[in-house]
């Protein structure tokens, strides 16, 4: 569930509290193109009032016209599907063959809603099993997988954090990072030992270590869901913390520093710590994508529009520069 999700969730208890009937919806299945993947949330109002989307708008009219007639009234949970055929997707703004499915639900006691945002809002990852019979809601602890399962009997759907980064050091650099990669959903933590640093550093939502990055990161046990990105410009910090990452799961580990100082950097922890040339390979650096960012503030762009390609698998080329740009390059450079 990411941030978009959770501010649906949030707002629906507003909703509640403000004394009106509510349909959570969640997307089960796509097929074709679709704005928003399985496991995403939208919610209708008694009076007809959306929070969050499915569509360009057409899905969503009819999903007001579903709450006032049909889930609110029967109480149960129920499944809808949209463009099952081409005259039902050219309807609803789906291309030919395309598909959405909800699972449509009355938010009610038996929803605990309340509960799950408690639990949320402390870190936890939460398995939600919702009984379509019933509407009745077990939550449990996620496990290792965490995929939408929607049966004949249940939905299964996983909240909470689902990706985490580690940030070494807490820097200014890190104060941008770390506010947006939280808004992007992942769960933030910043590694800094140095009093002068740690002092005063506050992030909402980011959680501060002060242990040692290579304990902090073997703590961690990263996974296929973690990434690690170094930012003291201190060998003392950063090679200790790559040395453990570089050895994990994690699917992005990168450090700060110009070409140069990362040559050093590997030849440093080829020759002190052992590692591999395919493990120093994994490493980003210069971290983040080449686009001129110079800013600390630039800079988090492009480090998190990096991190978002590793995680959906593409491979951004090394970018040209124009003439004009590279002309003022120059003439900063004399």
């Amino acid at each position: 569930m990411d941030n978009v999700d959770l501010n649906v969730l949030r707002q629906v208890t507003q909703w509640l509290a403000a004394g009106h009937r509510v349909v959570l919806g969640t997307i089960t299945r796509t097929w074709g193109s679709a704005p928003r993947p399985p496991g995403s949330a939208v919610a209708v109002r008694d009076d007809g009032l959306v929070a969050g989307s499915v569509s360009g708008g057409c899905i969503e009219d009819d999903l007001v016209d579903k709450a006032r007639q049909g889930v609110l009234a029967s109480g149960v949970p129920q499944v809808v599907r949209y463009g099952i055929d081409a005259d039902a997707a050219h309807r609803f703004g789906l291309p030919c063959g395309g598909l959405i499915e909800l699972v449509l639900e009355p938010v009610l006691p038996r929803t605990r809603l309340d509960e799950l945002l408690a639990r949320l809002a402390r870190g936890e990852r939460v398995r939600r099993v919702l009984t379509l019979a019933s509407g009745e809601v077990d939550l449990q602890p996620a496990g290792d997988t965490d995929e939408l399962q929607l049966t004949d009997s249940t939905l299964t759907t996983h909240h909470g954090p689902r990706w985490r980064l580690l940030l070494i050091g807490a820097g200014q650099m890190t104060q941008y990072l770390a506010q947006m990669a939280t808004a992007l959903g992942y769960q933030v933590l910043v590694c800094d030992p140095r009093e002068e640093y740690a002092t005063g550093f506050e992030v909402p939502g980011a959680t501060l270590l002060r242990t040692m990055p290579d304990d902090t990161v073997t703590a961690l046990k990263p996974d296929g869901h973690t990434a690690i990105i170094a930012l003291t410009h201190d060998p003392k910090l950063d090679d200790l913390a790559l040395m453990e990452a570089l050895k994990s799961e994690a699917f992005y580990i990168g450090a700060i520093g110009s070409r140069l100082n990362q040559a050093k950097r590997k030849a440093r922890l080829a020759e002190h710590f052992g590692l591999t040339e395919d493990q120093l390979a994994r490493l980003h650096g210069p971290v983040g994508l080449k686009n001129g960012a110079r800013t600390p503030p630039e800079i988090a762009v492009s480090i998190l529009a990096e991190l978002t390609a590793v995680r959906y698998g593409y491979r951004i080329p090394e970018p040209v520069v124009v003439k004009a740009q590279a002309a003022v390059e120059a003439g900063c450079a004399t």
